[in-house]
């Protein structure tokens, strides 16, 4: 799997605040040698995946049932043209960078970019490059300038300005089609968030690896939404803290979220209290409880429940990405006035920019 995270890759997408709404398209270009596409990418409306697109196939993927309706099917005809047109910047932007530095061998650049609009609506956008799992440059939707976040990345900022119909086709994409696209797919497509689908809770017996206690696993899987709240209760009353792990909530493969909370319990606490896992969740009525029993754990198998199997790669681009936005936006850029460093042949970034530019006009 390609590391395409600054923190780590066993982290997750959090869906946006109650009351936002987010379009998200997050992608990745690898120069050489791996056995992965060339070139991936995916799109997420809040915290469903609506497409998939990679260097293997023709044409991007719709992952959303909705789209396959009347309105569904506009909607994907004018999200189409911009998944291909970053399929092409993307590839554009690591060919120019590795050329510029003079780079061998295996070699990453990524982007993240979209937009979210709040209830009261509030509009927010925003679009990051990272080269090797660094911050690179950005786009400042405010200035309509991009802001290189080290000296290296100046040459790449004096090429994307000197581009002026990229420049349109990204000032138009952050500024109205995406907050266009968004505010259709929440007039049609809302009954994909707005589901609810009840949690599935079992618990794992295991002897625990640093200590004479056991470890058990309270394993939540196949809920929607993705807010979740899991804990364990001692004799019914004391919500547990110390000696308890939690992990992130992770996606499975039909669009649900799992999540495990493991407890660890001494032979001597074991023998004086009960432990049960509590489950809250938008899809129920009541909290649920349920009680660990020693005994009835011991045969029990863990049932992974669909971990990550077909979105190994996918996860790990939207990782990396909205990990990098968070930092980046948290953080001053730093001062891209340095003169400019060599450019290369390859002068233009739009491929595809007259078709897209004809549809915003």
């Amino acid at each position: 799997m390609i590391r395409v995270t600054v923190l780590g890759i066993l982290c997750w997408v959090h869906a946006a605040a109650a009351g936002t709404h987010s379009l998200h398209f997050f992608g990745v270009a690898t120069s050489e040698g791996t056995e992965t596409p060339e070139y991936v990418t995916v799109d997420m409306l809040d915290d469903v995946q609506i497409s998939y697109f990679d260097s293997t196939m023709k044409k991007p993927i719709s992952r959303s049932d909705w789209i396959n309706e009347t309105m569904g099917r506009k909607f994907w005809e004018t999200l189409t043209p911009y998944i291909l047109y970053d399929h092409d910047m993307i590839q554009w932007s690591l060919r120019n960078t590795v050329q510029h530095f003079n780079h061998t061998g295996v070699h990453t650049y990524q982007d993240a970019g979209g937009c979210e609009l709040d209830d009261d609506g509030t509009r927010r956008s925003y679009l990051y490059h990272m080269y090797d799992g660094k911050d690179f440059i950005s786009f400042d939707v405010e200035t309509k300038n991009w802001i290189a976040a080290v000296p290296q990345a100046v040459f790449y900022k004096n090429k994307l300005e000197a581009d002026t119909a990229w420049q349109q086709i990204n000032l138009d994409y952050h500024t109205q089609g995406c907050y266009h696209l968004l505010e259709w797919y929440l007039q049609y497509g809302m009954k994909t968030l707005q589901r609810k689908v009840r949690p599935e809770v079992t618990l794992i017996q295991r002897k625990a690896q640093e200590s004479a206690g056991t470890d058990v696993i309270c394993h939540v899987t196949g809920f929607y939404p993705r807010e979740v709240e899991v804990n364990w209760i001692r004799d019914g009353e004391a919500l547990l803290e110390e000696g308890v792990w939690s992990g992130e909530v992770l996606p499975n493969e039909d669009r649900t979220y799992q999540l495990r909370k493991i407890l660890t319990v001494s032979p001597e606490d074991q023998k004086k209290h009960s432990y049960s896992c509590q489950v809250d969740h938008a899809s129920l009525d009541e909290k649920m409880d349920v009680k660990w029993v020693p005994e009835a754990a011991l045969n029990m198998g863990f049932v992974a429940g669909g971990v990550l199997a077909a979105l190994g790669l996918i996860i790990a681009v939207i990782i990396g990405a909205l990990i990098w936005k968070k930092r980046a936006s948290a953080k001053e850029q730093s001062d891209a006035s340095s003169n400019s460093s060599n450019s290369t042949n390859d002068d233009r970034c739009d491929p595809i920019a007259e078709k897209l530019m004809k549809q915003t006009e």
